[in-house]
């Protein structure tokens, strides 16, 4: 973006959906046509909790390593056009993260050109007892219990911040913004507030912006990925070009992507993913604001433009929302794939032997499912009632436990494999060898008062 007076659109491009997206993307939306802000999601509940056992082994880690390789390929280029980056990329740690990246901005002789925006303040792990001790029972969302009975069990507490302090990094100059959990729709809403000066209680105006962020969340989810619509005929997935908000003053935004890119933007596919985890479409809640989801107009406005306007928010609430995961138990689960003939009734056969040589061992489990994948796995009785089960080329009989107890896990694993000589006949495939039992972390959704909660922002300038 150009210095002096406030721009009338601003264009924000998606650069990952999710900690394992595609790796070319950032580097096809910096070189691939104009654009004033980068932004890339890597968080996700369960994300938090891996990335804080990654801490708790080594205080360096604790965010997504591949975010600072990644800008090790972009910094020169961004730094040459003028594009600012936003990304909650620092997961439990987002000093490290910056420090991590400074150096390599460092080693690229950048130094006096980048200045690096660090949001903390999320992270409430620390906090936890002395929140309880003050009568903020942090109840889960879904059953009404409160923290305390698990609290022993607990591996990560994250309050979701909103784009505040993101604009706030903004506003001291910084070229990468670099935070912990900060909602997925704030890492495009604050460029959005920063450039178009924005009020913080100018609620159409930030639900339009949290509805642009919503949009572009997921990366090509919006772009002809994971599209239901003609999912066929989309052009050239391989190539497939990730999304971008170009966005106005007034609230009103479109979506497109770079020319010469695959996928597809339309109203179809816009409209699946503005449903994607939707509650109440007429109060979508962050900490910014409120959104309508039901006030939304989209009009197709050309070929991979599709535009967005009559956003209508609501007053934000006095809460944030808190995310727990902790300790729940060991899970296993085991495949094998069984070969025409009647390989589905293999399958059954393998599944009712095996659980009868584990109730014979007095094993239990607190849940145990099977699925025959390729006969119900993903239809359930539906796919029965509709598939010639006789005519099946290969049936995968995968079964699952999940216990308190490892050592039951763990011998549920050492009775799946002998099937192969020992059960039906016909085991062919990749059957995966023994599997192993992995802990299981479980959501723990809740509420805090906001007051108890402050983001602070730090600069690292490199």
């Amino acid at each position: 973006m150009t210095s002096g007076r406030a721009p009338d659109t601003v264009r924000i491009a998606a650069g990952q959906g999710f900690w394992g997206d595609w790796l070319e993307a950032p580097y096809r939306q910096v070189t691939g046509g104009p654009i004033d802000y980068l932004m890339m999601d890597y968080l996700a509940e369960v994300t938090m909790s891996i990335l804080q056992k990654q801490r708790s082994r080594d205080p360096e880690l604790g965010y997504a390593k591949d975010f600072v390789s990644t800008m090790e390929r972009l910094l020169p280029i961004v730094a040459e056009r003028g594009i600012k980056v936003t990304a909650n990329a620092g997961g439990v740690n987002p000093r490290a993260c910056a420090q991590a990246l400074a150096d390599v901005a460092r080693r690229l002789k950048l130094g006096g050109r980048l200045r690096i925006g660090v949001v903390t303040g999320d992270d409430l792990l620390g906090r936890l007892d002395g929140l309880l001790a003050r009568g903020h029972n942090l109840k889960n969302l879904d059953t009404g219990r409160p923290l305390s009975d698990v609290r022993d069990r607990v591996l990560a507490a994250n309050a979701y911040l909103g784009a505040g302090p993101v604009v706030e990094a903004l506003r001291q100059s910084a070229d990468v913004v670099i935070t912990g959990r900060v909602t997925d729709t704030g890492l495009t809403l604050a460029p959005m507030m920063h450039a178009f000066d924005w009020a913080a209680d100018a609620w159409d105006l930030l639900a339009a912006g949290t509805v642009a962020g919503h949009t572009i969340e997921c990366g090509a989810q919006c772009s002809g990925g994971n599209c239901l619509v003609d999912w066929e005929r989309i052009p050239d997935l391989a190539n497939v070009g990730y999304p971008i908000v170009e966005a106005h003053r007034d609230g009103t935004f479109e979506i497109t992507k770079h020319p010469g890119t695959g996928g597809r933007i339309t109203v179809a596919g816009v409209t699946e993913q503005l449903v994607y985890e939707m509650g109440n479409p007429a109060e979508y809640i962050t900490p910014d604001g409120i959104a309508d989801f039901t006030t939304i107009r989209l009009e197709q406005a050309g070929r991979d433009r599709v535009r967005v306007s009559g956003v209508r928010g609501k007053p934000a609430t006095d809460k944030l929302k808190v995310s727990v995961a902790y300790f729940y138990g060991y899970k296993a689960v085991g495949t094998l794939v069984y070969a025409w003939p009647d390989a589905y009734a293999k399958a059954r056969a393998a599944d009712r032997i095996l659980r009868q040589r584990l109730a014979d061992l007095g094993l239990t489990f607190e849940a145990m499912v099977t699925e025959f994948v390729g006969a119900d796995a993903t239809h359930g009785r539906l796919a029965l009632e509709h598939a010639s089960l006789a005519d099946l080329p290969e049936v995968q009989l995968r079964v699952g436990v999940r216990s308190p107890d490892r050592a039951a896990v763990e011998r549920f694993t050492r009775e799946i494999a002998p099937l192969i000589l020992n059960g039906p006949p016909s085991v062919t495939g990749f059957a995966g060898g023994r599997p192993k039992p992995e802990e299981i972390v479980a959501y723990w959704p809740a509420l805090l008062d906001k007051s108890m909660v402050e983001a602070c922002v730090e600069i690292v300038e490199v």
